[in-house]
């Protein structure tokens, strides 16, 4: 099946549109520094002609540690959204954790995330699918491909068919995570857009993402070479200006700098992918 075209204001996903580029730092650690790296993000898209989304979290939920860094909650967190939206004219895209924080998080965002690790919450999940918005789930580590299906049947009960699916790498033993490029066609089949979370599959779960060997950047470039080639519709990468310094996810995060040299190759890809990928449904 070829997945359907969902736009977010004017960004268009799924069928045979090129590449979209999500990305942003992991948490929203201040409104100055959001704003730096969404200007950046931003020159880099329009310089390259890649439609863009900006992410960034305005609360981390699921850290290892009552110490860790949370963010700034929902109702700061989404004001500084607003500001990179009319800033910059772009989509954004955060996560909600809670039912009663989708009613605030709805009145900005245009794309709700369902988190991995939150999946398969029913209440959750019909409570953003009944917002109306489009909703991207994260498929969990524990989840095969095939059991997506469930999730966006909750979501369709609603009337609500502006889905969008993202892979973000599977259990490999304790820690570990590994990405199965058959989930990408498969969870494509369902026909909605497909977007690779790759800066997430290189975390090292149960070290601090404070700790260099948290994660694996250097499989990025690899990883986000090969979902392309595997025909995804979006990529979502989390970056920032200097992870070492990062609050959240500092070992998996792609240095900004490095973001065009990647979103080049990629984009290339791309154009050889989709130039052949509607015979793989003939």
């Amino acid at each position: 099946m070829i997945p359907k075209v969902i736009d977010v204001n004017g960004v268009k996903m799924g069928g045979n549109n090129p590449l979209v580029l999500i990305a942003g730092p992991c948490v929203i650690e201040g409104e100055n520094l959001v704003m730096h790296t969404a200007e950046e993000i931003k020159k880099i898209a329009d310089k390259l002609n890649i439609p863009f989304i900006f992410k960034s979290s305005y609360a981390k939920d699921n850290r290892s540690s009552v110490d860790y860094y949370y963010g700034p909650g929902v109702e700061e967190g989404t004001k500084i959204l607003e500001r990179v939206k009319k800033t910059f004219n772009v989509p954004v895209l955060s996560d909600v954790h809670y039912p009663d924080e989708v009613k605030i998080a709805a009145e900005v965002l245009d794309i709700i995330q369902l988190p991995a690790f939150l999946s398969m919450q029913t209440r959750l999940t019909l409570e953003v699918a009944r917002t109306g918005k489009v909703i991207n789930i994260k498929k969990s580590q524990y989840l095969a491909p095939q059991d997506v299906k469930n999730i966006i049947r909750k979501i369709e009960s609603t009337g609500n068919t502006k889905i969008l699916l993202t892979e973000r790498g599977t259990f490999f033993g304790y820690h570990n995570l590994i990405v199965d490029m058959r989930s990408l066609k498969i969870m494509r089949d369902f026909g909605y857009p497909v977007i690779f979370d790759v800066t997430h599959t290189v975390r090292i779960y149960g070290i601090p993402s404070s700790n260099p060997v948290g994660g694996n950047p250097e499989f990025i470039f690899p990883l986000a070479r090969a979902g392309v080639a595997a025909g995804i519709d979006a990529v979502f990468i989390e970056t920032h200006p200097n992870p070492s310094t990062a609050l959240s996810d500092a070992s998996s995060m792609l240095p900004l700098n490095q973001l065009e040299a990647l979103l080049i190759q990629l984009i290339e890809i791309d154009k050889i992918v989709k130039a052949y990928l509607y015979e793989d449904y003939h």
